[in-house]
């Protein structure tokens, strides 16, 4: 992100900008499912290649210079980065996401598991060294662009042990085996927070934290409070950021009143949710991005259809201060440049 887009997010997140639909930001989440397609280079060389990783993300940052896209030059291997510090073994595709393999085969293997557990150490383990290395290389020309790195980046406690060990059996197991289940993610999270600042540490310009974990929109309300909001309070309030972002487009309204608590001011949530409801559930104390369906809509419709969507979305919002407009999820594939475009000209009309 330039040093103009990071003061707009901080004053979006701050409640400072006086807004019309003229001037709300725009922003996405991009990664690995929209960039390779849209660059047109595989997912695997994507992944590869420094030179075809900083191209993809500088043609995005120069085609549309309007939008932040958050977290930024984004160091990742799909699921795969943080599975893999754990000895998840990892499947790479020419023109696919890569996949984790679960380590745990079956939920009753869960308490041998964690007798067994050593907490990874994040200096060398898995992919995590192959995120910093990119990182560090690219920097120099990131900043020739006039971008920094802002965000530390990492899965959250819950997802990543719903890859490890299948998320059916993940949750089978906070029934089955609370005691292990709450120790594992104590665990994760200490992990994560190892991740999280060893990032913050090699990086000084980065200020903010990206949590990305679907995984807490398939709790209902009293497993929310007890499995995901100690773990998420307890990783967000390990750092002093300016910016706490959380992703979960799965079912967000069980998580929404716990965000505040949390520490959580940023949050990207499920297009099933409108964004006054959203407001309504975090008493207007987190700032929004969102809310346009991602694939229905945005890779799937017209230029047309993209511009008549967000434009209704707007006019339905009356209160439009802590908002970033958005789709309600990750930029999917397929999103073409003449959507994006539409869904701008949306925000002004």
């Amino acid at each position: 992100m330039t040093n103009e887009q990071w003061q707009i997010l901080l004053n979006v997140i701050r409640g400072k900008m006086n807004v019309s639909s003229e001037t709300i930001p725009a922003g996405f989440i991009i990664d690995s499912p929209w960039l390779p397609g849209w660059y047109g280079c595989s997912t695997l060389d994507y992944f590869a290649s420094d030179e075809i990783w900083f191209e993809a993300n500088r043609r995005a940052v120069e085609t549309f210079p309007d939008v932040m896209f958050l977290p930024g030059f984004w160091a990742e291997y799909g699921m795969c980065t943080e599975p893999s510090a754990f000895g998840a073994r990892c499947i790479w595709n020419e023109n696919n996401l890569p996949h984790a393999d679960r380590i745990i085969e079956d939920v009753d293997d869960l308490p041998e598991f964690y007798k067994n557990f050593h907490r990874p150490d994040v200096s060398v383990a898995g992919m995590l060294p192959f995120v910093l290395s990119r990182l560090r290389r690219m920097e120099p020309a990131v900043q020739r662009i006039g971008h920094e790195y802002r965000f530390a980046v990492a899965r959250g406690p819950l997802n990543i042990l719903s890859f490890l060990m299948g998320t059916t059996d993940f949750l089978m197991a906070l029934k089955l085996y609370e005691e292990e289940a709450h120790a594992l993610l104590n665990e994760v999270s200490e992990f994560l927070i190892d991740w999280i600042g060893l990032q913050l540490k090699t990086f000084p310009s980065m200020d903010g934290i990206l949590l990305l974990d679907d995984i807490v929109g398939f709790l209902g309300e009293d497993d929310c409070r007890a499995f995901a909001v100690p773990y998420l309070k307890k990783i967000y309030g390990a750092f002093d950021v300016s910016v706490k972002f959380l992703h979960n487009d799965a079912e967000g309204r069980v998580c929404a009143p716990f965000l505040p608590e949390t520490g959580v001011n940023l949050f990207n949530f499920s297009f099933n949710h409108s964004i006054p409801e959203m407001q309504a559930l975090t008493k207007g104390q987190v700032a929004l991005l969102g809310n346009i369906p991602p694939r229905d809509v945005l890779a799937q419709e017209t230029p047309a259809q993209v511009e008549a969507c967000v434009h209704e979305t707007l006019a339905a919002v009356e209160c439009k201060r802590r908002l970033i407009l958005s789709a309600g999820g990750g930029m999917p594939q397929d999103v073409s440049t003449e959507n994006i475009h539409a869904f701008l000209k949306g925000m002004k009309t």
